[in-house]
Parts: structure tokens; sequence; C-alpha cells
């Protein structure tokens, strides 16, 4: 099965590999669901069925001009899941991705869940306000969608380096990676780019928290300059009952294909 129908018709593209006790892998932005190559194979090969899918106006999904909230995109999750009749499942959302995870726990529940994973993610509150002092300025969502409205190919070039930690000395991952997350990141629809910084830069996902009732790990880079640890993976850790949190000492955001290795020895340990 492909793609999979949402309440209102858009069509998600899915790939579902494997057989054993499934795990839905849940992408970052700007980027689509082979953002987790090196975590497919690991998982694959550690005996998981593994399913990952394009969020709603990236990759091979459908692009609408509507839908680019927290609401929708969890009742997306959940017709994935519904539609896939999973059980047992495993959630793992890196960055924007865990948005999905918390916010799905809220308005379905987690009946059809066995764990979740938050890697460096967005759950808790990235914007920085009176009540989180420690999130982000507002400003730079808006700056942001400047960028990416007058030269949303320059804009992605740029983020790439912040999102992996490239510097004049620091060279993480390879030429190849940041040309790929260029490939995958223009696949993207324009107008759900920008709308999508508004819904993981401003959506306060602390009151969701209550909703995780099932083991939960939470991995985040210290070093991380995309998602701050602090408004995010550290108080997530906290507010969550039984929640462990694993941090990565100086990794940056894009820790999936910086630390490929260790991520899929923590995870899957976990997931065992």
């Amino acid at each position: 099965m492909a793609y999979i129908e949402a309440k209102d018709g858009t069509q998600i593209h899915v790939k579902d590999m494997g057989q054993g006790r499934p795990v839905v892998l849940i992408h970052g932005w700007p980027l689509t669901g082979d953002m987790f190559e090196y975590q497919t194979v690991a998982l694959l090969e550690a005996g998981f069925r593994v399913i990952t899918y394009d969020r709603r106006g990236f990759g091979q999904s459908g692009h609408p001009a509507t839908g680019y909230d927290y609401d929708t995109f969890a009742d997306d999750l959940a017709a994935v899941l519904e539609g896939l009749d999973l059980n047992g499942v495993s959630l793992v959302g890196f960055s924007m991705g865990g948005g999905e995870i918390a916010r799905y726990l809220t308005r379905h529940g987690a009946s059809r869940i066995a764990k979740t994973v938050l890697v460096a993610s967005v759950a808790g509150y990235l914007l920085k306000d009176d009540s989180n002092p420690q999130g982000v300025d507002g400003d730079v969502f808006e700056d942001m969608k400047a960028q990416i409205r007058k030269d949303r190919f320059a804009f992605l070039q740029s983020f790439a380096k912040t999102f992996y930690g490239v510097g004049l000395l620091s060279k993480p991952v390879s030429q190849g990676i940041l040309d790929w997350s260029f490939v995958l990141g223009v696949m993207a629809s324009p107008l759900a780019t920008i709308r999508c910084v508004d819904a993981f830069g401003k959506t306060d996902f602390r009151p969701d928290f209550k909703s995780f009732t099932v083991p939960t790990l939470v991995i985040h880079g210290t070093g991380d300059a995309t998602v701050p640890i602090d408004p995010t993976g550290r108080a997530a850790a906290k507010a969550i009952s039984g929640a462990r949190l694993i941090e990565y000492e100086d990794e940056p955001h894009g820790l999936f294909a910086t630390v490929p290795d260790r991520l899929n020895e923590d995870l899957i340990a976990f997931l065992r």
C-alpha cells in the first residue's frame, strides 16, 4: 500500500518494510521519511517492521493548501496506523515528528502504542515567552519564513549546515549528505515549508505530556542549535512520567546522520 488517505482526502505516501514488531518513524522538517535511511536499515536488520511516511506537503505525499497544524498532522498519523491496522507499535519522532506523537496521544490515546521515542524533538515548547524564557525568540521564525519566501533553495542549503553542525573546522557529515538533504527538502511544497515553521515553532506541547502513558525515551544533542535541548528534550523528560533521557554531548540537531550507529544502538536497545 503506497498511499493512505487522510480524513480530508490528502494522500499520505507510506513505505512499509519487513516483519516483526512495528516501528513508525516520523520525519523532521523540511525532509521526508527517507531521512531515516540509517535507522531503517538497522531496524530491519534487527528484525523490526519499519514504516515511514511523508508528512502532508512533503516528499511524495499530497501537497494541499491546508492542514499544516498539529491536530491535522496527528490525525494523519492516526490514518496511517489505522490504514495499516498497526497495534503494539512504537513511534519514533524526530524533531517536528515528536510533535505528532505528543498530539496523537492527546487526540487518539495510546491503545495502539507500545513505546514512544522523542529524538531531537520539538515536543515541549520552542517559542520564547514569559512562561518559556529558555525558548527561541519569535523573530527567528519570522526570519526563517522570510528567507524561504525570498530564496527557498539558498535557505535549505544554509539551514542544512546548522542542522548538521557543519562549520569551518567541523565536518560531521559528508557533502553527499548535505546534497541529499537538499534534494529531500526541495521535494516539499513551498507553502508547507513556510506554514510548518509556525506549526513547530509556536505549538505548545506541554499540555500533551500528560497523555504519554507508555515507556518513553528522549534523545537530544546538547549542541543542538536548531531545537535547543532545555525547552524541549529536557523539559519533556522531566514532565513525562517515567521517561528516560539520553543526552548526546555536543551533538547537533541532525544526529540521525552525525552519529547514526550510536542512535541506532540506543533505539534498538529501548525498542527491544
